[in-house]
């Protein structure tokens, strides 16, 4: 049998679509097994203090993780940064950038998902956000939890049953807020090449996340980043069939890349997805030798 022990890519409630603290998903980290860990929060360091003194309670091995949001051609990407040195400003400059047009787009959002036929209130919002940020996956919430809209059919893919029911919350953004759907409001991210130059100048190396959920039908694309500086993949995340994993973990040793593997973890948007589960088909030590030959461990 074949351990399971890493898990590179888990998301705490300073992600806007995370529900955990730092500590507690250490502690279900442990609980789980999970020896090797990373928080990789959405633009976002603040989890790093937290986890690394609560992860050495446990003898778990933490590294320094960011995801950052990023575009490449026109396309929405995110870009994994580990072993970086999290405590300089320009982390904090992106995140408050960021977090500053996504408070702005989020009056936008209530006034498109109403003119859908519903009637969220800005109140309902707030009683869910930490930071003043509304996502798909919290108007979804509301939505799927209001009795109003029991028989909506709109809301029937998400319900029980339906075909969008798995991961309901995070379905509906991907459905109406993703990039290209009809409720999208544009943020503008910083480019994959500045993506990757942050985290390399600080020390980090860079992963691309989950490619085969973002470069659907455009996997050529991935020559060209990592001819624009690009370490590693995520070759291992729960979005890739095995397909997707064996074309992207072939690439990866072609071109000598870090290969990573996440399961993405983010609580009740994602609940399908439990920690530890990132679809990976190698013996992990493969994965924890490469991360100590480069010095993220």
């Amino acid at each position: 049998m074949i351990a399971k022990f890493i898990d590179l890519h888990i998301h705490s409630y300073y992600s806007d679509d995370g529900e955990f603290s730092p500590a507690d998903l250490v502690r279900m980290c442990h609980d789980r097994g999970i020896t090797t860990m990373a928080i990789a929060d959405h633009n976002s360091i603040k989890a790093v203090d937290e986890a690394r003194k609560e992860a050495y309670k446990y003898h778990i091995q933490y590294i320094n993780a960011i995801e950052v949001d990023c575009t490449y051609r026109g396309i929405n990407l995110h870009v994994l940064g580990y072993g970086i040195d999290y405590r300089k400003n320009v982390f904090y400059d992106l995140e408050e950038n960021i977090l500053r047009q996504e408070r702005s787009c989020s009056t936008k959002k209530l006034e498109l998902t109403n003119n859908l036929g519903f009637d969220i209130q800005k109140e309902q919002l707030d009683g869910l956000s930490r930071s003043g940020i509304y996502t798909g996956e919290m108007f979804a919430e509301i939505l799927l939890n209001d009795s109003r809209y029991k028989k909506h059919e709109l809301l029937r893919p998400y319900r029980s049953g339906g075909n969008r029911s798995d991961n309901p919350y995070v379905n509906f953004y991907w459905d109406f807020y993703a990039q290209g759907k009809p409720n999208y409001t544009e943020i503008i991210y910083p480019s994959l090449e500045k993506a990757v130059n942050l985290i390399t100048e600080n020390g980090g190396v860079s992963v691309l996340a989950h490619p085969g959920n973002n470069l659907k039908g455009k996997f050529e694309l991935l020559d060209e980043m990592i001819a624009s500086g690009l370490q590693g993949v995520e070759a291992f995340s729960n979005y890739h069939d095995e397909n997707t994993v064996e074309y992207f973990l072939q690439k990866s040793r072609e071109n000598n890349l870090l290969v990573t593997c996440g399961s993405d973890f983010h609580g009740k948007t994602k609940p399908a997805i439990k920690l530890g589960e990132t679809m990976c088909m190698i013996d992990e030590c493969e994965i924890q030798n490469d991360l100590v030959k480069r010095g993220l461990i």
